[in-house]
C-alpha cells in the first residue's frame, strides 16, 4: 500500500470526529523523504481548530498503523482559504447569497450571486454586463458538471 492521496483521503473520512465535516481535498507531495500531506477539511458550520487537531491526530495513528512508525512524513490538517475554489455540494450551501465566480467546462465565465443549491447543481442570479448600461441580471441554473472552477468573489466594499 503506497502513501497516495486515495490512501489518506480514506484515512481522513475516516477520521472526522463530526457528521457535518467533510474532506474537500487532499495532497501529497511527490517527495519521496518526507512527503508532505495536506488535508483541507470544512464543516457546514466550518470547522474549528480543535476540530483539525482530531483530525490530524486520527490520521497520524491510522498511517503509524498502516505504515509503520518510521514512516516520515509532515501532515497539515487545515481549512480551505477564501480562495481556494468551492468543490463540495456543502461548501456552495454554506456559500449562498455571496457572490460567486464560476469557470465552466466550454470554457465560458459566469458571475453572480449564488440563490440556491440543488441535488445536481446551483441557480446563480447571473451578472450581465453591458458597455454604458446599467447591469441586468439573469437566473441561470448550472449543473456541477459543468463547473470547472467556482471562487467566491471577496469584495471590500
Amino acid at each position: 500500500m503506497a502513501l497516495t492521496a486515495q490512501t489518506i483521503r480514506a484515512m481522513a473520512e475516516a477520521s472526522l470526529p463530526d457528521s457535518d465535516l467533510f474532506i474537500v481535498d487532499v495532497a501529497v507531495s511527490d517527495t519521496p523523504v518526507r512527503p508532505k500531506i495536506t488535508v483541507l477539511a470544512d464543516g457546514e458550520q466550518g470547522i474549528t481548530i480543535d476540530q483539525c487537531a482530531t483530525i490530524s491526530r486520527r490520521i497520524n495513528s491510522r498511517i503509524a498503523e498502516t505504515f509503520g512508525e518510521e514512516m516520515s512524513y509532515v501532515l497539515e490538517v487545515s481549512s480551505p482559504g477564501v480562495d481556494f475554489p468551492l468543490s463540495q455540494p456543502q461548501q456552495f450551501r454554506r456559500n449562498i447569497g455571496r457572490n460567486l465566480k464560476l469557470k465552466l467546462q466550454d470554457g465560458s465565465e459566469k458571475t453572480g450571486k449564488l440563490e440556491e443549491v440543488t441535488e445536481s447543481g446551483i441557480n446563480l442570479m447571473e451578472e450581465i454586463k453591458q458597455k454604458g448600461k446599467k447591469a441586468s441580471y439573469l437566473p441561470v441554473q448550472v449543473p456541477f458538471e459543468e463547473i470547472v472552477k467556482a471562487n467566491v468573489v471577496i469584495s471590500f466594499k
